[in-house]
Formats: structure tokens, C-alpha cells, sequence
């Protein structure tokens, strides 16, 4: 083995331009400390809308679930979920009688954690406001099963892996129901002490949870049913959407007054807050490309890079649509998959709804795919 001056003196001709030597090698080192989110931005593609789907249909939407193996995408409609082929927007069927649908959770390792032939097609998991209830779907045929009483008002839901639960977070009583995945039977119920949003598991058994109304995360142990934690997310406000890294332990939450905090899963330590668009309703983190992503309601995709697990910077805001406030995420594409309508004009504020909405035009429910070009 040479040391690295021999190998130069043994293989560099005799007359050697050394000017030209130190100018190679300050190229070499420039290209060494440029830091990855230049690098990244320089050797790919920029991130923009590259498909636009119309699937029509009448009623609002929230949560949209990728089953990412099987190519199928969840949507939630007000009283139904669509499932949608992601690559193609065919609409591959739906699930009926879900009113006030929020939320879905999916687990389809259930066809070979367990013994029981019904459940080998693996089970989805549907919140459904209204009905103050859970539904359970047969992932292969989408056909109801079953129905899991809930707290008032489900909303978001996720699946905790090492603890075999699903956790329904009812908005109105304040509350987590966890259902057991394989008999579709509530086991307990967690106490918030605010009102929930998103949540993610970590897989080891527990479970994150946004507080909307005190700004907080909430840590839930999934075996024991019991609040471990509550970390403040000052100056954050209002958070909604929540996303995870795994491997960094990081937390990724959006929040109302256009900021994402990222948070360290173990100790609760703030690390950073970044500009994000307004009307987030929904995080996400792609593993593969180390970018934490919010998707606004006012029409942005805020794209932020992990430059170390302790260090972020905002990519780009990509434009996306008005309303387009709920996301999925890939992994084997590493597209964002969001939907969103035309809007018409707002009514008036009246006393049943002081903070009308637009109103949505006829079958321009639309899914739009954000990915690299």
C-alpha cells in the first residue's frame, strides 16, 4: 500500500503542471463539502405536479392511505372511501356506509401473523365520525365485516405493530380507543386531555399523537394504555399533521401558523421549526430522499431536507392546487400523491355555520401526483 504521496510521486509524470494539480484537487474537495440538498438540487429533477387524475364524485375528503404492495390508494369521501390504482386514477372500487370518515389505517400482515383463515387477506381499519365506530374491511374484496365502538367523533387512526392495536383518536371526547387488529374488539381507552389529530407508531410500542388545542405531542405506551409524555411544541400552534423518521427518531408536525417543528422521538427535545405553507393538514418523510414534506391547503407542497438529524433547510415550495391539504407518500416511487377540487363561492356566515366553506364544483374531485421529472 502506497501512502498517498508515493502514489502520486510513482504515478504523476515527471513534469507535472502543479498549478494544474492544486486546481484538481480543489475541484476534488469542493465537490466533497458541497452539501447534500445542493447536490441534490443540481443532479435531479425538480419536484413539480407531473399527473392529474379526475375522479369526480360528490362530498368533501380528508386522509388518503397507500397500500403501496397491493397499488392501492384510500381515500376518504364524506361517507364512503374510494380506492384508487395510483399509477393509472382507476377507480378499483369502494367502501359504502363510512360517515364522517376520516381516516383509514391498513394492516395487511395480518394474512400471515395470524392463524385465523378470515383474517389471512389482511384487515383495513375505517374511522368513521359520525357513526362514532370503527369499521373493519377485508382488504382483497373491500367488503365490511365488522364495527368497533368507539369514543365521540374518531378521526385520525394508525396501526401500533408491536402491540397488535389499532388506536382510533375520538375529536370530541377527548380520547384514544384501542381496538385489538385481530379480533376487532376495544381493549381500552387513553385519556388526552385535549383534542387529538395525527399520530404514528415507532413500531417498538409507542405512539405519537398531536394535541391540537394545548400544541402538544402526546406519547402513548400501546401495551400499557397509559400517557407517557406530553411535550410542548412552542412556538408551534395548532399542530395537525404528524410524520416519523424511524431511524433519527425524528417527529415531523405541521402547524397552524405556517411552521413544521421536528422533534426528537426520545427525549421530547425541540430541534428546529421551518416556514411551511398555510393550511397544513397533513406531514409526511421520505426515507430514501431525507425530506421531511407538508402539504398546504393553500396550494404549496413545502419540501425540507434533513441535512443531519439535528440540521433541516426548506427545499422548495412546490405548487400544487388550492385545497390540496392531505397527502400520501410512496416509498417505492417516492411520488406525493394529494387530492383536491375546484371551488365556487363561500355563503354567508350564518349561526349553524359561522365558518362556511366553498362549496366544491360537480365532479372535479381531482388526484394529483407530485414527483420528479
Amino acid at each position: 500500500m502506497h501512502s498517498s504521496g508515493s502514489y502520486f510521486a510513482a504515478r504523476w509524470p515527471k513534469r507535472v503542471n502543479y498549478g494544474f494539480l492544486q486546481l484538481f484537487c480543489a475541484i476534488a474537495l469542493i465537490g466533497i463539502f458541497v452539501p447534500r440538498s445542493q447536490a441534490q438540487g443540481t443532479s435531479a429533477g425538480k419536484y413539480q405536479v407531473i399527473h392529474k387524475y379526475v375522479l369526480g364524485g360528490d362530498g368533501g375528503w380528508d386522509y388518503l392511505t397507500l397500500d403501496a404492495g397491493a397499488r392501492r390508494l384510500y381515500i376518504a369521501r364524506a361517507t364512503r372511501v374510494m380506492v384508487v390504482d395510483p399509477d393509472s386514477g382507476k377507480l378499483l372500487g369502494e367502501i359504502a356506509d363510512t360517515p364522517g370518515v376520516h381516516g383509514i389505517a391498513l394492516v395487511p400482515e395480518l394474512r400471515e401473523r395470524f392463524s385465523d383463515v378470515v383474517d389471512r387477506r389482511g384487515k383495513g381499519f375505517i374511522s368513521c365520525g359520525r357513526a362514532n365506530n370503527v369499521a373493519i374491511f377485508d382488504m382483497k374484496t373491500l367488503a365490511t365485516t365488522a364495527h368497533a365502538k368507539t369514543g365521540d367523533g374518531p378521526d385520525a387512526i394508525t396501526y401500533d405493530p408491536a402491540s397488535g392495536r389499532i388506536f382510533a383518536f375520538n375529536g370530541r371526547s377527548q380520547d384514544a380507543t384501542a381496538i385489538d387488529a385481530n379480533s376487532g374488539n376495544p381493549v381500552g381507552t387513553i385519556s388526552l386531555g385535549g383534542k387529538p389529530e395525527f399520530a404514528v407508531a415507532d413500531g417498538t410500542g409507542r405512539v405519537y399523537v398531536n394535541i391540537e388545542s394545548t400544541s402538544e405531542i402526546a406519547v402513548l405506551d400501546a401495551r400499557k394504555l397509559t400517557v407517557l409524555n406530553r411535550w410542548p411544541l412552542k412556538p408551534c400552534e395548532e399542530p395537525t399533521g404528524l410524520a416519523i423518521d424511524v431511524k433519527t427518531h425524528r417527529l415531523f408536525s405541521g402547524c397552524s401558523n405556517k411552521l413544521m417543528a421536528i422533534v426528537d422521538a426520545e427525549s421530547g427535545k425541540l430541534i428546529s421549526t421551518l416556514p411551511i405553507g398555510a393550511g397544513v393538514d397533513a406531514t409526511g418523510f421520505d426515507p430514501g430522499n431525507q425530506i421531511a414534506f407538508s402539504s398546504n391547503g393553500d396550494g404549496t407542497l413545502t419540501l425540507i431536507h434533513q441535512d443531519s438529524p439535528d440540521r433541516y433547510s426548506v427545499l422548495e415550495n412546490v405548487e400544487t392546487a388550492r385545497g390540496a391539504r392531505t397527502s400520501a407518500f410512496d416509498p417505492q416511487t417516492h411520488n406525493i400523491y394529494l387530492v383536491t377540487a375546484q371551488f365556487g363561492p363561500t355563503s354567508a356566515p350564518s349561526a349553524e355555520q359561522p365558518r362556511p366553506r366553498a362549496s366544491i364544483m360537480p365532479d372535479s374531485f381531482t388526484l394529483l401526483v407530485v414527483g420528479r421529472r
